[in-house]
C-alpha cells in the first residue's frame, strides 16, 4: 500500500483541523494515510502533502511524490498568502494549482488545477472552509486518478510578499466599504483588524450575525 503523509507543521494553523478530517477521509476510502504535524515525522513514502509548512522541506527524495496546492495560477502569483492578497484585489474567483514541490519557490511541475468560487462576502472563516473543500476535492483526484501527466509551469512569474500583522491596519478616514476585503481576510484572533486614532489604537472585530 501506498503511504501518504499530509503535513502541518505548526499545530496552531487554522489548516489543522481541516487536515486532519481530510486524512480521516482518506483512511475511510482506504488510503493509508497520517496527519503529521513536525519535520522529524516525515519519514519516508509514496506523497507527502504539504498543506501549510512554516519550515523549508530538507529532503525531497524521501517521498515519490512532494505536493503542494498553492492559491494562484502559477507562475503567476507565487510566494506567500496568494488567497488573501488576491482578496485584497477585488477577486472571487482564486484559482488553485496542484504542483509537485521542488527546490525553488513555487517552481514545480502543475498536476491539477481548479478555482475557488467566492462571493465577495464571505468572512475568514468561510473561506477557509471553501478552501479546505477544493483541497480535499483536488487531493482525492491527484490519488485516484493514475494517469495524470504533469507539464511544466508557463508565462509570467509574479511573486506576492509576506504579510505580517501591520497588514491588518485599517485606514480611518476611508470607508468600511472601501476596506471590507481587508476586514473578510484578518482574523479576529490572530491577527485582527485594528485602526488608530488620536494617537490610540484600536482593535476591531468582525462577525456575520
Amino acid at each position: 500500500m501506498k503511504h501518504i503523509k499530509l503535513l502541518v507543521d505548526d499545530k496552531s494553523s487554522w489548516m489543522t483541523p481541516y487536515a486532519i478530517e481530510i486524512t480521516k477521509k482518506l483512511v475511510k476510502n482506504g488510503f493509508e494515510a497520517k496527519f503529521i504535524s513536525s519535520h522529524e515525522e516525515i519519514g519516508t513514502g509514496w506523497c507527502l502533502f504539504l498543506l501549510s509548512c512554516t519550515k523549508k522541506i530538507n529532503n525531497l527524495n524521501n517521498f515519490k511524490h512532494n505536493i503542494v496546492i498553492h492559491a494562484s495560477a502559477l507562475p503567476k502569483g507565487k510566494g506567500w498568502s496568494p488567497l488573501t492578497w488576491q482578496i485584497l484585489e477585488g477577486k472571487n474567483n482564486i484559482p488553485l494549482t496542484l504542483f509537485e514541490a521542488n527546490e525553488k519557490i513555487d517552481d514545480g511541475d502543475i498536476y491539477l488545477t481548479d478555482v475557488l468560487e467566492l462571493n465577495g462576502g464571505e468572512l475568514i472563516k468561510e473561506i477557509r472552509r471553501k478552501l479546505s473543500i477544493k483541497l480535499e476535492s483536488l487531493i482525492f483526484d491527484f490519488l485516484n486518478n493514475k494517469n495524470l501527466k504533469s507539464y511544466k509551469q508557463e508565462g509570467e512569474t509574479t511573486m506576492y510578499l509576506r504579510r505580517n500583522h501591520n497588514d491588518s491596519c485599517l485606514d480611518f478616514q476611508k470607508s468600511i466599504s472601501e476596506q471590507f476585503n481587508l476586514l473578510r481576510v484578518c482574523d479576529n484572533d490572530k491577527y485582527p483588524a485594528f485602526f488608530f486614532h488620536n494617537n490610540k489604537k484600536y482593535i476591531l472585530k468582525i462577525y456575520e450575525e
